[in-house]
């Protein structure tokens, strides 16, 4: 396949990305994925589950993914890059042949990867940094859209650089799948007022990720929508260590004219039937 063919399917592949990732939000489920996209009136596949995908005609890998369950033990070294796994024990496979000549020739690949059964963040472009046959793996660095010049080629961007965005990625790695954990916890409900609407839900941290014991687990987690994640984390609303929720005191706005401000007799009569309630 030509170069400028090949420019332009990673294009599609990436503006397709865009939109789902706009329908769906940073976590996509594999049904979409699965179904491809379309280029020139003909079905292209990004993900399968071999790992490494490299559509009929190109010759190069358009994408490597990482399943849920991580069979080849992916990992994020300590250079910060991502160390992906060949598939296989054969470094001239076809399969990894195609990811390595990606690397060799500089274009940028989707990284897929699994966060919970059937639910994947797509990462693009990532750039193969580094193959090592010896280990059977290749460093992928992960960088934002704006580095992807025309020619499909990563801007001159030194080391720093690259492990700076790459961090990045690990970050959002973790944050994605500690939502997806806290979220499947709760039900997918908001723990304050039960709000179903998944998208409009977040993993808040009880104790930040800068803490020394913020570690992304479940047990570390409330599942808020957005208005009560935002307030928590002001601290307008707090929750007691027997789950009692409490509200700051000077977080009641009453109107300034008296005469509009609730009646008192109401308040404590609403009041009553909210303590037999508890």
């Amino acid at each position: 396949m030509d170069r400028e063919t090949d420019r332009l399917i990673r294009m599609a592949a990436f503006d397709r990305l865009e939109e789902l990732s706009r329908a769906h939000g940073d976590v996509l489920p594999c049904a979409a994925l699965f179904a491809g996209f379309e280029f020139r009136g003909r079905k292209v596949a990004w993900i399968s589950q071999q790992g490494i995908v490299k559509p009929a005609g190109m010759d190069m890998a358009l994408s490597i993914t990482t399943s849920p369950d991580d069979p080849y033990g992916d990992t994020v070294d300590d250079d910060g890059f991502i160390a992906y796994r060949y598939q296989g024990t054969d470094p001239e496979q076809w399969d990894n042949v195609a990811m390595r000549r990606a690397g060799v020739e500089g274009v940028p690949l989707v990284y897929f990867h699994g966060v919970a059964s059937g639910q994947y963040k797509a990462f693009w472009p990532a750039f193969i940094q580094h193959d090592d046959p010896a280990a059977l793996t290749v460093s992928v660095a992960i960088d934002q859209p704006q580095v992807l010049r025309g020619d499909l080629t990563p801007e001159i961007v030194d080391e720093v650089h690259r492990r700076y965005t790459t961090q990045l990625a690990r970050k959002r790695l973790h944050q994605t799948q500690f939502r997806e954990r806290v979220l499947t916890a709760y039900a997918s409900r908001c723990a304050i007022c039960r709000l179903r609407h998944r998208e409009l839900l977040d993993a808040a941290h009880i104790l930040g990720d800068s803490h020394p014991k913020g570690a992304p687990v479940v047990p570390n987690g409330l599942s808020l929508c957005k208005i009560h994640h935002s307030a928590f984390d002001a601290n307008i609303v707090g929750i007691r260590p027997d789950y009692v929720l409490e509200v700051r005191t000077d977080a009641l706005h009453l109107p300034k004219k008296l005469v509009n401000r609730p009646n008192p007799d109401f308040l404590e009569e609403r009041y009553d039937e909210f303590r037999a309630a508890g």
